[in-house]
């Protein structure tokens, strides 16, 4: 039996690299000086939310991230500001006479579009993994989850990867260098669409479990992509695979409001879970986890505390 890593549940930021570098290489790179670095970079620039980590405590993070700089209006501001950033270098190397002699002329409309391109990718994927995104902040703070890939694809990275050094070799060559990184990103997206059709198999054929069928979470393993660990359930209590791994309380026994209004922590949490259950300790504590990123037998990174008096009156297994 697996169970899940105890990760960042959003999409690495090589994977997000590679797909603003085919972009480029298949083509768009032509349209402007300084067009890689605004598709690669606007691939990445949602994720300046991270700076959060500077200010925010504990897990505060989790009900900030994937969130305002993911939704519409900064789709739009972000590629904005990077394009001005890349248009002013080049100016400024222009003027002191550094200005690369192979660059391309510069235009400001084409470096904002494929920032823009380069910023729209970075949701796509990002939504495709169990962590989820607010595709509509700031207008609507849904989540929304696409259970299709892990965070780390490391069967995209080989072929995004081996696509692009291709590519960039027979342009070095002066070969046809569009072709390769094109045939990637095409079978990127039919991989993606492959593992979205093999998710929305095994939720499917999930008919009864022995916490409920409430919330029915398919997503792959790390490596074995082909696969799917299920979690099922609901109200606190989960079960993988078919089998009942994860200890809680049920949550509608706990007074959980009162919790949310004391703690930011546990706001933050709550906000953010998407399959929350209270873990009993052997002191005796109270622990908030989330079956998509927990291991029972361990302490990790997606965790807080509860004050002990929450489920009140609920007698409890210490877990192991």
């Amino acid at each position: 039996m697996r169970i899940f890593p105890r990760r960042r549940g959003r999409l690495d930021n090589l994977t997000h690299s590679l797909v603003g570098a085919l972009i480029g290489q298949a083509g768009l790179k032509k349209k402007t000086g300084l067009a890689m670095p605004a598709l690669i970079i606007g691939a990445n620039l949602p994720d300046v939310d991270a700076a959060c980590l500077f200010w925010l405590e504990g897990v505060e993070h989790l009900g900030f991230r994937r969130g305002i700089t993911h939704g519409p209006p900064a789709l739009v501001l972000l590629p904005l500001i990077l394009a001005g950033l890349l248009y002013g270098l080049d100016r400024w190397q222009a003027s002191r006479g550094k200005r690369p002699e192979g660059r391309l002329p510069v235009s400001f409309k084409w470096l904002f579009l494929l920032s823009f391109i380069g910023c729209l990718t970075h949701p796509a994927l990002d939504w495709l993994n169990v962590y989820g995104i607010r595709l509509l902040e700031p207008f609507s703070s849904q989540w929304f989850y696409g259970d299709t890939l892990f965070i780390i694809d490391l069967w995209l990275w080989a072929l995004m990867g081996i696509a692009t050094w291709f590519s960039l070799r027979r342009e070095k060559r002066g070969g046809e260098w569009k072709r390769p990184a094109r045939v990637a990103l095409t079978v990127s997206a039919l991989y993606i669409a492959f593992q979205g059709v093999l998710t929305g198999m095994a939720e499917r054929a999930v008919t009864d479990s022995p916490t409920g069928t409430e919330i029915v979470i398919a997503s792959p393993p790390p490596l074995w992509s082909w696969e799917r660990d299920l979690i099922t359930g609901g109200n606190g209590l989960y079960t993988m695979n078919g089998e009942t791994t994860f200890p809680g309380v049920p949550l509608d026994r706990c007074d959980l409001a009162s919790a949310r209004a004391a703690d930011s922590e546990i706001d933050a949490f709550l906000f953010w879970a998407r399959t929350p259950y209270i873990v009993p300790k052997k002191d005796g504590s109270l622990w908030l986890q989330d079956a998509r990123f927990s291991d029972p037998r361990a302490t990790g990174q997606f965790e807080v505390e509860l004050p002990q008096d929450v489920c009140e009156g609920i007698k409890t297994e210490p877990s192991e």
